[in-house]
């Protein structure tokens, strides 16, 4: 059955409504009329069943027949705040960071980003983000849509950590803290947060922020990863360790 998001404000007495893109794709593409049957979520994992009863060449007006939590959902919630890296790379790690369970993501500008974003180009960027964020969450059939917040300085993403939030900052000159020893020693989790670098990585004095915030600078290994792929291995590692990737920790 076709899969469509919406926001919660478009369910609303017993009816959704469906604008935007999705639109072109059911009346178009689908070539779905009256009668017929969607799934729609509401970003935030509530699940409607819904029959079409209006489509329009502007919106398509559903009747909600059934309403359930859709669940699947991960229960740790992840936060990346990746470093803004070079090119199209952020398209490449919001949509893989979604499929696996990021619950929100937070370009971080760095000392060593290269991007620099002026004028309405910070707008552009985070309404792609948002959307490619949206059609990976439809795609891999999660439930809810990770939310992409518009880049931020160091101040201001440090400022939002909920209080006791696990956060870690991989670092190529951290040579004793392992991923592995944080995530054997400590947990369980709600909140963590994941602190990568751009190209060219952090500065010592960037680290040392975070450190003073509580962020446990750790070592990934020997070998040197690429900003794109930094930040899914560690994503990939966390829900492993806590049993959403098939893992579990001992005892």
């Amino acid at each position: 059955m076709p899969r469509f998001f919406v926001s919660p404000e478009q369910v609303k007495a017993g009816r959704v409504t469906i604008t935007g893109p999705d639109v072109v794709h059911i009346v178009k593409v689908l070539r779905l009329e009256p009668g017929d049957t969607l799934t729609v979520l509401d970003g935030r994992g509530m699940v409607y069943e819904a029959v079409i009863e209006q489509a329009g060449r502007e919106s398509v007006v559903c009747a909600v027949v059934s309403e359930s939590n859709a669940g699947g959902a991960p229960a740790l919630r992840i936060t990346l705040v990746q470093g803004l890296p070079k090119n199209d790379k952020m398209d490449l790690i919001v949509q893989k960071a979604t499929e696996l369970g990021v619950c929100r993501l937070i370009p971080l500008i760095c000392d060593r980003s290269v991007v620099k974003l002026a004028g309405d180009k910070p707008l552009c960027r985070l309404e792609r983000w948002q959307r490619i964020a949206r059609e990976a969450a439809k795609q891999c059939r999660r439930p809810d849509v990770p939310e992409v917040l518009p880049p931020a300085g160091w101040e201001e993403a440090l400022a939002g950590m909920p209080d006791n939030t696990a956060a870690v900052i991989p670092w190529e000159e951290e040579n004793q803290e392992s991923l592995k020893k944080v995530l054997g020693v400590s947990g369980p989790w709600g909140d963590i947060y994941v602190f990568i670098g751009p190209e060219g990585g952090f500065t010592p004095a960037e680290v040392e922020l975070a450190r003073s915030h509580g962020v446990r600078p750790v070592t990934l290994g020997p070998r040197i990863l690429r900003t794109e792929t930094a930040g899914l291995a560690v994503l990939a590692i966390i829900l492993y360790q806590c049993g959403d990737l098939g893992g579990k920790l001992d005892g």
